[in-house]
Formats: structure tokens, sequence, C-alpha cells
């Protein structure tokens, strides 16, 4: 594994010897001939992400902007769950009744196996291939609860929903940049294949993902 290490920073130093020391990434255009924008918008573009996302085996529900809490604690009914972790920075008209929610103040791997369900929300979505962006911030949380719990539901807001990956990245942008923000991609629940691929799921995550999408369109 070192050899290998080596030759590949070998040839990273070899490709950059041309380079000035004063360059900076910025100073050299960039060619991006691949689309960076979709063409959905609105009601569409809500359907293609709700869309994309059960075809991961993932369930959708969708609600009105105020019917987050809702749509939480029937989930939870469903699920029978009494309890469930949140990140700190989880807003108050989304707490749903009739549930417990732990605020993730440093809950370690075990606390959460036994909380056994995470509700968080998301920093961006992608319509085109249904996935979920969470930055490790305010209502996305920290990733560690998004990986022991079997249970995770996500909520969605509308005006989150990029159409495109481009679109998606451009709008992490100032996260990465300025907070260092940790990302995270989730497209669908944890899931993995033996060598005859038998489809498992939750052997790395939650076994069952819920995406309720909000919005008042």
């Amino acid at each position: 594994m070192s050899d290998a290490r080596e030759v590949i920073l070998g040839r990273i130093r070899g490709a950059l010897a041309d380079v000035p020391p004063a360059e900076r990434p910025e100073d050299v255009p960039v060619a991006r001939e691949y689309a960076r924008h979709g063409d959905l918008s609105g009601e569409a573009l809500v359907e293609r992400f709700a869309e994309r996302v059960r075809d991961y085996n993932a369930e959708v529900r969708r609600v009105a902007s105020d019917g987050v809490a809702a749509a939480v604690a029937e989930a939870c009914a469903g699920w029978g769950l009494t309890r469930v972790a949140v990140p700190t920075g989880w807003p108050a008209r989304w707490r749903p009744a009739d549930v417990e929610l732990i605020g993730d103040a440093g809950l370690t791997a075990h606390a959460l196996d036994d909380i056994n369900a995470a509700v968080t929300g998301c920093a961006v979505a992608i319509a085109e291939t249904g996935t979920l962006i969470l930055d490790g911030q305010a209502a996305s949380g920290r990733r560690v609860l998004t990986l022991v719990p079997d249970h995770h539901i996500c909520i969605v807001t509308a005006d989150q929903i990029a159409g495109t990956v481009p679109e998606a990245v451009a709008a992490l942008g100032p996260a990465v940049r300025e907070q260092r923000a940790p990302i995270t991609f989730i497209s669908g629940p944890s899931a993995s294949s033996d060598i005859e691929l038998s489809r498992v799921e939750g052997v790395h995550g939650p076994r069952h993902l819920l995406v309720v999408i909000a919005g008042d369109g």
C-alpha cells in the first residue's frame, strides 16, 4: 500500500511540476461543457425527486409546510418508535407530539443504537439522482446520527431541491469553503450485496429511510 501511495503522489507531483508556485486554482479557466442546470422547476422538479427517491426503496411523503411535525409523529407511530434522536439545531416547528426527542449533545454510538431512530433535515437534495446531502450543521446534524440508527427520517423542503449534481455542488460551496463542512451523500437506505448480488439493507446504516417533502406548491 505504501509503494502504491508513493507512486500516485509521485505522478501528481510530476503533473504539477510546471505550475507556478503563486498560481491558484481559480486563476486557470476550466472548460465545463457538461450540463450544469436541469430543465425542470416547480412541481415537476419535486415530483422527479420523489420518483427517484422511491427508486431506491425509500418511502416518500409529501406534506404542507406546516405538516412536518404530524408526518414525523405518524411515521414514528407506524414504526413503533417513541424516542428519536435529533440534531441540536432541530427547528421547534418540526417537533412532533407524543414522541420524545433526544437532542444530540454528543450521543455515543451505543446510545444511538438504543434509540434506534434519527430525524434530520438536509442541506440540499438532488432531483435527478434522488440524493440527500447532509452538511453536518444545523438540522443535518452529525454524520453518526444517520449511520447507527435503524430508521432515518429526513425532512426536505421543496426549495432545497436542486435539479442536477452540479447545481447541488454549487449550493454547497459556501458551507464547504467557509465552514469546512463535512458532506454526506445519501441515496436510499443503506444497502450492500454479496458476490451473488443478493441485496441486503441496513449493513452500513439505516434499513429504513423516509423522506418527508415539505412545501405548499
